[in-house]
């Protein structure tokens, strides 16, 4: 098993946009970092997916774009730039991923209920093993991150934890 971390959507921008939702990401990002430290640890690879809106404005260089400096991440993290909710669609995460050697991907970020959800089913469209980590998730609407916790393969932090001790 090689495992890598997938970091969906957790742009400045939507810190920005509405209390619910700057409250919900700001709730996720502990547990993103914790993975994060964990992959580190481990020298197992951290991807950041960003989403591009052209018509809103929300482009590479514009004020929010770039993935919230709360996230630790380094400059040499992978960086995919998705326009479809499903992060291997028309970009080269797959490629990526594949040349990495994973086989394993533990999905973060937001918004649970699309992009993290289509990545999540476009993942294992592709026989990856996915896996959701509980806590790690944001959405303006904390059911729909019931949902997504409640019907899809989910890890906890600390089994998170067990499974990298194996590695």
């Amino acid at each position: 098993m090689k495992p890598a971390l997938l970091v969906i959507d957790m742009q400045q921008v939507f810190f920005d946009s509405s209390p619910d939702e700057s409250q919900s990401l700001t709730r996720a990002v502990e547990y993103i970092n914790g993975a994060i430290d964990i992959f580190r640890e481990k020298e197992l690879p951290v991807f950041v997916i960003e989403d591009i809106e052209e018509e809103d404005g929300r482009i590479p260089g514009s004020p929010g774009f770039e993935t919230t400096p709360m996230i630790k991440l380094l400059p040499a993290d992978p960086r995919i730039h998705k326009t479809y909710g499903n992060a291997f669609n028309k970009t080269g995460l797959h490629l990526q991923l594949q040349t990495a050697g994973v086989d394993t991907l533990i999905v973060t970020g937001f918004a649970a209920s699309q992009c993290v959800l289509s990545t999540y089913r476009g993942a294992t469209d592709l026989d990856y093993n996915a896996l959701i980590l509980r806590g790690s998730l944001a959405d303006a609407n904390p059911d729909h991150i019931r949902f997504v916790e409640d019907n899809h393969n989910l890890l906890s932090y600390g089994a998170l934890e067990k499974l990298m001790e194996l590695l």
